[in-house]
């Protein structure tokens, strides 16, 4: 085969109509009464969807409503959007970072820096290691990993762990626990490897039931957690299986697909529960799928979201055959259905220190509770952990479980008990005057912008 030599281009000359057509973007609160409206007009580009979405769901926005257009070489999209209470985005400092990261400047900004919770790698919260897992979750899982790391003297930083279909994906944040930097001695990080892939693998001698990594990139972690769950093919089983533990089957979202001849298009439309950060889920699945987003509708009704995207592959065509147009929705099931969380979450919050995840995690494991998602971040001197539990068995937690766990753990660390809101609220349940815990790095937009 021929081998092709591409012509040299200029960086700069690259940028040249960036710089010609700069990104224009408003954030608007007096034309509409109960939200507020940012506007972005752009030169198109791939991935800029995911880009402006992603930054909008960093900030823990809601949106209610959004019109997008990016057919051709223009970039133009309306996003309708309020805070986590209904209300609309008033604060100067978040209004000030939407307007500096979807300008012109965002695009060349270092957002390991502006933004440090949201990305896989050395550089995302101070000098620490990425550590990515996943394979077949089990009750007490998440506290054998803890420990393992607690025993090593690895001290976690911070953590997001998912379970969907019977499987758990996490990346894990960790530093060494006497100089607080990146673990990077070759044989700690072998024997680290070695033996959270025993545990994750169990007693399967499958090398396919769990796997270990860590991680350099800089890849969005939510967008990296979908990701592993889809090379992982959890979307296989999305949905053919509902089981008495499985909430996600009480969201089976219905998705279609149909076929725009006029257009050339093929039109995605997606019912569902709304939630936080919908949008964001369903535009980085289709993404890393290499579908172009050329235009969507996205509107609310009710408890019920309603979202129409046109879309063609990245090589223009559309999706034609049966067999494609089912992996798509299979895909937009899962992907769907991977955050979403019902029964209780549980706020802790307390002095850092090697061996407390493990140690809470051990707690919730003797009390007979299953972390379905989590959270865990640090701040200063303090960690802030998010637990989203059920009982073992499936069932709703006991409140008397509650009061154990209160009076076990109560001395050390702050507790903040919440319902999660029924499916289909994306508001957040109001929270107590202790501590402000988005989930999972909204809390440290405050301390990076100030």
């Amino acid at each position: 085969m021929a081998k092709v030599c591409w012509p040299y281009f200029d960086p700069e000359y690259e940028n040249l109509s960036t710089r010609i057509n700069p990104p224009r973007v408003s954030v608007d609160n007096s034309s509409c009464s109960d939200c507020t409206l940012v506007k972005v007009d752009s030169m198109n580009k791939p991935g800029i969807l995911l880009e402006v979405v992603q930054i909008l769901s960093d900030l823990d926005l809601i949106i209610t409503k959004a019109y997008i257009s990016s057919d051709g070489g223009w970039f133009m999209d309306v996003f309708h959007v309020t805070d986590h209470h209904g209300k609309k985005i008033t604060d100067s400092k978040t209004i000030d970072y939407i307007e500096k990261a979807l300008g012109p400047n965002g695009h060349h900004t270092d957002r390991t820096k502006t933004w440090p919770g949201k990305k896989v790698g050395v550089h995302s919260i101070g000098d620490h290691t990425a550590i990515e897992l996943i394979g077949r979750d089990r009750p007490g899982l998440l506290s054998e990993i803890s420990a393992i790391l607690a025993n090593l003297d690895i001290n976690v930083v911070a953590a997001e762990v998912w379970t969907h279909n019977r499987r758990i994906a996490c990346v894990l944040y960790v530093n060494d626990k006497i100089n607080c930097r990146a673990v990077d001695d070759p044989n700690r990080l072998s024997i680290m490897e070695e033996q959270l892939k025993n545990i994750i693998r169990g007693y399967d001698d499958d090398e396919n039931v769990g796997r270990t990594s860590f991680s350099m990139g800089f890849t969005h972690v939510d967008r990296r957690l979908h990701q592993m769950f889809f090379a992982d093919k959890d979307y296989e089983n999305c949905g053919v299986t509902a089981s008495a533990d499985d909430y996600s089957s009480l969201m089976k979202p219905k998705i279609t697909i149909e076929h725009c001849k006029e257009k050339g298009y093929s039109v995605v439309s997606v019912r569902c529960k709304d939630r936080a950060k919908l949008l964001f889920d369903i535009v980085c699945t289709l993404t890393d799928m290499q579908y172009v987003v050329s235009h969507a509708t996205i509107s609310s009704d009710g408890p019920d979201a309603l979202q129409e995207y046109y879309i063609r592959h990245m090589d223009g065509c559309t999706l034609d055959s049966e067999g494609e147009k089912e992996r798509v929705i299979k895909c937009l099931e899962a992907a769907i259905q991977r955050r979403v969380s019902e029964g209780l979450s549980l706020e802790l919050c307390a002095k850092d220190r090697v061996g407390l995840l493990s140690e809470v995690t051990r707690i919730l494991r003797e009390n007979g509770l299953s972390v379905s998602r989590a959270g865990v971040t640090t701040v200063g001197e303090q960690a802030m952990n998010v637990f989203y539990v059920r009982d073992s068995s499936g069932n709703p937690v006991d409140m008397k479980t509650i009061e154990a766990l209160r009076k076990e753990i109560g001395h050390t660390m702050m507790l903040n008990v919440k319902k999660v809101p029924a499916s289909g609220s994306a508001k957040a349940p109001e929270s107590s005057n202790w501590a402000k815990t988005s989930f999972f790095f909204g809390n440290l937009l405050e301390r990076f912008l100030a």
